[in-house]
């Protein structure tokens, strides 16, 4: 039963962003499963992870600054604080920190709403693709102390042992002040 409400909340709080085209349920069945098959793929140099593999990254601990946000392309507060990690993607170059998007956005888009995205941010190497309907509640409590999947954007930061969570957008201020108290 928690495990249901879980997995129910998630999916709630995925969908608390406005998404901007919703598909109808007759759109739905005129999709044959040779097509859902085919978007499911990952577009060619955007890496998918699995809940397990997505866990073993967010666990690194090293002296690397490891930046990861979790976003969707049909979140507007997501889109809107792309540019202010792309700015410290620039002023970092060559420094331990890596900087690393994480698309919560449904398989079907994958190939063609996200691929396009990222081109369209110039984050393409820096995307990792995750099947967000995979997660549950047990991916949440062992990840993270703050996010429960309730809501994106969402954006954990680890060096070593010491972490900071921040749910929401965060201003070019914030994430400047997260990130370098953690690389002191």
């Amino acid at each position: 039963m928690k495990k249901i409400i879980l997995s129910t909340l998630f999916f709630v709080s995925l969908f608390s962003c406005k998404k901007e085209n919703t598909t109808t349920e007759d759109d739905k069945m005129t999709t044959d499963s040779a097509a859902v098959s085919e978007n499911s793929k990952a577009p060619e140099d955007l890496k998918m992870l699995t809940s397990q593999e997505t866990s073993a990254f967010l666990g690194k601990k090293n002296d690397t600054l490891y930046v990861t946000n979790f976003f969707a392309t049909w979140c507007g507060p997501c889109v809107k604080e792309i540019p202010h990690f792309k700015n410290k993607i620039k002023e970092l170059n060559g420094k331990p920190v890596k900087i690393t998007f994480i698309s919560l956005d449904n398989k079907e888009d994958w190939n063609t709403k996200v691929s396009q995205f990222v081109d369209e941010q110039g984050i393409r190497k820096n995307t990792i693709l995750l099947d967000g309907q995979s997660l549950d509640g047990n991916f949440f409590t062992t990840n993270f102390k703050k996010w429960d999947g309730g809501a994106i954007p969402f954006t954990y930061m680890r060096k070593g042992d010491k972490t900071d969570e921040t749910l929401g957008m965060m201003s070019e201020e914030q994430l400047n002040e997260k990130i370098n108290s953690l690389l002191k």
